[in-house]
């Protein structure tokens, strides 16, 4: 059994609803959860919220393979971390401890449900946790005036240079018992897994939802 699990809170500040708010003509959190509900692998999607009004907009999408898990208050709160709602709803829920759980953040609306398979698959091959990213052809400087990721005396050219991966906060892949005893959502041996560009952004603030839904309109 493969577990997704996503957690939504209804009390956002930079974006107010940020979770439902239209996204490309639908609310922003259908996207991944579309993504999940189109895999191959994914079994059943946990979604995590703190109002009704949430709960009844998702119901409207027809995806069989969610099921609501309410969050506590204390968990929903501006300062409250991914962790701490992650941690609660593994404590309050039974699950195998070696299954899979797939940590997916609603922010990324450009994540595939071939991406999640493939990332599943390359977790089971190598019994290892997973992390997206996507990789980004620029050079990295310090606050000091040195550059991270390149030979300032050889520049390479744009074409030539692969780039670092940068974490895209998309999707977490690990298993229940290696998050019950690290007390985070990836430990271990981890590996990344390389996203479509788009899924760069992720929406924290207006700028990036204009952006990334700009770019998925230009797609469609």
């Amino acid at each position: 059994m493969i577990n997704a699990f996503i957690p939504l809170r209804s009390g956002s500040k930079s974006i107010k609803d940020k979770n439902i708010k239209i996204f490309n003509g639908k609310p922003l959190c259908y996207w991944v959860l579309k993504a999940c509900q189109d895999s191959n692998k994914i079994d059943k999607v946990f979604v995590a919220i703190d109002s009704e009004d949430y709960k009844i907009i998702i119901q409207n999408f027809g995806f069989n393979k969610v099921i609501f898990y309410e969050r506590q208050s204390q968990n929903s709160k501006d300062a409250s971390s991914t962790e701490s709602v992650v941690l609660e709803f593994l404590n309050n829920n039974d699950l195998p401890s070696d299954s899979k759980f797939i940590l997916i953040q609603a922010t990324s609306p450009h994540l595939k449900s071939i991406e999640i398979d493939e990332m599943i698959q390359n977790s089971n091959i190598n019994n290892s946790d997973i992390v997206s990213c996507v990789r980004i052809q620029r050079f990295i400087w310090d606050d000091n005036g040195s550059p991270l990721n390149y030979n300032l005396m050889n520049r390479p050219r744009r074409q030539d240079f692969k780039g670092p991966l940068v974490e895209n906060g998309a999707v977490y892949i690990s298993t229940v018992n290696k998050i019950l005893e690290s007390k985070c959502r990836i430990s271990g041996l981890i590996e990344t897994y390389e996203m479509n560009q788009n899924s760069f952004i992720e929406i924290d603030e207006s700028h990036d939802f204009l952006i990334s839904e700009l770019l998925m309109k230009n797609i469609k």
